[in-house]
């Protein structure tokens, strides 16, 4: 089991994600033999990871401590902070706390992966109180683009420990919900503050983040404005957006039809806790679609960050078996691209635009805000936490730097903030703080929905090296107690060059390979076939990065006698 560098006296903090990137949330607070454990995210890959679907953090640390664990606490529901937990229970089963919403959503994904019995899932209140032997857990109301979303303060023998969580100070929510809960938040900043965790997704913008009802307000008007159907696309967890979507649909006599798993698991949990109301006769079936008028139809569906097998992908398409895109439609894209996808979504509405339909995007448009509060936001937050130390994360390096200075000009003191990394431990007491330790918290890569299912840093290199450089086979039969190349070599090109038009490169090749196969039995009495192997590969890539200035992958596929 690895321990920590620390003191007895000491609470250690580390991340486990999150920290230098946007995404897979993990946070730990650990004072002697227990751990609380933030939030279990998920990150998405970018365009050059080939193939791999998701990615989640290294639990191998977490995994040798798990008998200190005593509980996952959530701040919400978004995916980079709950959709790493039937990975991570895959290999440790923890007690999980989440507010109603998270819960909903955290129940479709256990049932999903066949982990609901055996998992322990509670569901907190804001007033709700974890009490541990040595450590305590309290929450405090926030605001974000997610129902049910809490900050969380880990009480230790030290001081308090506050995770703000994603958030901004919205004081208008829209659907007459609860505002953030300053009273709260002053008040743990009254006491033993600590340090403080806060969000820093949105460092670089110099303002107050704009109120959700302020696109309420332009979802009315531009509904309004449209003749034919409507094809709306978002988060499916952004609850408060389906809803302000769903109730300018229903004000114009319009029926609303549902695409996308995830669009209609949020809705039915929405539905259950209260935070949406479509009347059941206003929802249609995809059997239904063909029978309203364009006028009268409102289709509400996932897609809005360009992932290929979402319904507004296949709808653009033409993959989609029951949508086909109309002159008069008109999509609304409410969201703005995760880092990552940007490509991906403007070569979405690339092909809306050449479909001839409608698309109505971009701040320009009103048509979205963030749920992360501007520097103003976090200023206050300061403010209000008033923290001994300081920790920005939820965000890549310079997204901290700036939150760092941030917090210097709400006097918390340059040696006092500390800029992490995964895997780094920041050790403290009530008049001290430093960086105690490190523990390996890299990225695992995964195919599907099995952790064992990982790709290793060798795979992702051939994959790339597949795509950017092609392939070449190099075929031949060997007689390795005759020492004759009985047949062959021949080799045979994918990706690489065209062989029709390379006759005379092919040639040279085979010539290439010939010529490595007799050195190897010449240079070795009893050949192995891994000797001929590795000699065909190096050979190979040396002859033809001179030919080409290209590296190809050199598979042999030699058999031998």
């Amino acid at each position: 089991m690895r321990k920590l560098k620390v003191k007895n006296n000491e609470v250690a903090v580390y991340a486990v994600g999150g920290l230098g990137e946007i995404g897979k949330n993990m946070y730990c607070v650990q004072y002697q033999d227990e751990i609380v454990i933030i939030d279990c995210g998920i990150k998405f890959p970018e365009d050059e990871l080939l193939g791999v679907d998701y990615i989640i953090p290294d639990y191998q640390f977490l995994i040798e401590n798990q008998k200190k664990i005593k509980a996952l606490v959530i701040t919400h529901g978004h995916e980079d902070h709950i959709g790493g937990i039937p990975f991570f229970l895959q290999k440790l089963n923890v007690p999980i706390w989440a507010g109603p919403f998270a819960s909903e959503l955290i129940k479709g994904k256990l049932k999903e992966h066949n982990l609901l019995r055996t998992t322990e899932l509670h569901e907190l209140q804001e007033d709700t109180v974890l009490k541990f032997r040595k450590l305590s857990v309290s929450f405090f109301r926030t605001t974000h683009s997610i129902p049910d979303t809490l900050g969380i303060a880990v009480h230790t023998p030290q001081g308090t420990v506050v995770q703000t969580g994603d958030f901004k100070f919205d004081l208008t929510p829209v659907g007459d919900l609860p505002s953030p809960d300053f009273q709260k938040m002053a008040a743990i900043g009254g006491k033993d503050s600590l340090l403080l965790m806060s969000d820093s997704t949105n460092a670089e913008r110099p303002t107050f983040t704009k109120s959700e009802r302020f696109v309420e307000q332009s979802i009315k008007r531009i509904f309004t404005e449209i003749q034919g159907r409507i094809i709306f696309a978002t988060f499916a967890s952004n609850v408060y957006r389906v809803r302000e979507a769903c109730e300018a649909a229903l004000a114009q006599g319009r029926k609303i039809a549902i695409f996308g798993r995830s669009m209609e698991n949020a809705i039915e949990a929405g539905q259950k806790l209260g935070y949406l109301n479509i009347p059941e006769e206003s929802l249609v079936d995809a059997q239904e679609l063909n029978n309203l008028p364009a006028n009268k139809l409102m289709i509400l569906c996932t897609g809005s960050q360009g992932e290929p097998m979402a319904a507004l992908s296949r709808i653009a398409n033409g993959t989609h078996r029951q949508i086909s895109l109309q002159p008069d439609d008109t999509v609304v894209f409410s969201s703005n691209p995760i880092p990552g996808n940007t490509v991906s979504v403007n070569n979405l509405i690339n092909k809306l635009d050449e479909a001839g339909v409608t698309v109505i995007h971009g701040k320009v448009n009103n048509i979205h805000t963030s749920g992360h509060g501007g520097q103003e936001d976090q200023k206050l937050m300061l403010r209000l936490i008033k923290p001994k130390f300081f920790m920005p994360c939820h965000g890549e390096y310079r997204m901290q730097m700036i939150h760092k200075k941030l917090a210097e000009q709400t006097g918390v003191p340059e040696d006092n903030c500390f800029i992490m990394k995964n895997g780094d431990v920041l050790a403290l007491t009530r008049d001290s703080a430093r960086i105690a330790d490190h523990f390996s918290a890299g990225d695992v890569y995964l195919n599907d929905a099995d952790i064992n299912d990982n790709v290793s840093s060798q795979i992702l290199s051939d994959r790339t090296i597949l795509a950017s450089e092609g392939v070449v086979t190099a075929v031949a039969t060997i007689n390795i107690k005759k020492h004759r190349i009985t047949a062959g070599p021949d080799t045979i090109s994918r990706g690489f060059i065209y062989m029709r038009e390379s006759n005379e490169l092919i040639h040279d090749t085979n010539k290439a390979a010939f010529r490595s196969l007799l050195n190897t039995m010449k240079e070795k009495a009893h050949p192995t076939e891994k000797d001929f192997s590795s000699n065909i590969i190096d050979d190979l890539q040396e002859f033809l990065y001179q030919k080409t200035e290209r590296s190809p992958m050199i598979v042999p596929m030699l058999i031998f006698e």
